[in-house]
């Protein structure tokens, strides 16, 4: 997987994994080493997922934008945190715009290029949704889709519809796309174990 998420010629990389498996992980590692790292081959690392509630949702967030994502993206939070070490070098890069928080919502019309993207949970999404997201990559852009097709929030898509099952699937004869299926948890042993016991 890392070879895979460090080689330039792969412009689209899909990691399926449990739970706990160390898939955004590698992804966000990635992406910080390519842009604020030695290497720097994009101009800057842009995550996102899906904004899809498990359970019931909470309703209306007031504030900002960034505000409102916050819940969501608090598990990218957790991995950047954990990468970075302290709380102010990631906030630094936010600010200086090396790294970029989005929301999925506003991507149409837009052209994304010399960045590293990741999209955290994409078996959340349906198929329209990741055909708009990967026709937005301009040049010199990677795009990594993560998620665990075991855990699908969105009542519309099943593991086998869902828009990260269908862009694999798509994109598996091209040799500018690679797949990785990781089959291990790293997270803890229960969170291992739940993922296959529950």
């Amino acid at each position: 997987a890392i070879d895979m998420l460090l080689d330039p010629s792969i412009r689209l990389v899909s990691l399926i994994g449990r739970a706990g498996s160390g898939k955004t992980l590698c992804a966000i590692a990635a992406g910080l080493q390519q842009t604020i790292g030695k290497d720097n081959l994009y101009s800057r690392l842009i995550v996102s997922r899906p904004v899809q509630p498990m359970g019931k949702d909470i309703g209306f967030l007031p504030g900002t934008m960034q505000e409102k994502m916050l819940p969501w993206l608090m598990p990218i939070q957790d991995n950047l945190k954990f990468l970075m070490g302290d709380k102010t070098s990631l906030e630094m890069y936010i600010e200086k715009g090396k790294i970029e928080i989005e929301a999925l919502t506003y991507i149409r019309g837009r052209s994304i290029s010399d960045a590293f993207i990741i999209i955290d949970e994409a078996q959340n999404l349906t198929r329209h949704e990741i055909k708009t997201i990967i026709t937005r990559i301009g040049e010199n852009t990677k795009i990594v889709l993560t998620g665990d097709i075991e855990q699908i929030d969105n009542i519309y898509v099943n593991e086998t519809s869902n828009g990260l099952a269908h862009a694999v699937e798509s994109f598996k004869d091209y040799k500018i796309a690679g797949h990785i299926t990781f089959r291990k948890g790293e997270r803890s042993e229960l969170a291992t174990l739940a993922s296959k016991v529950l």
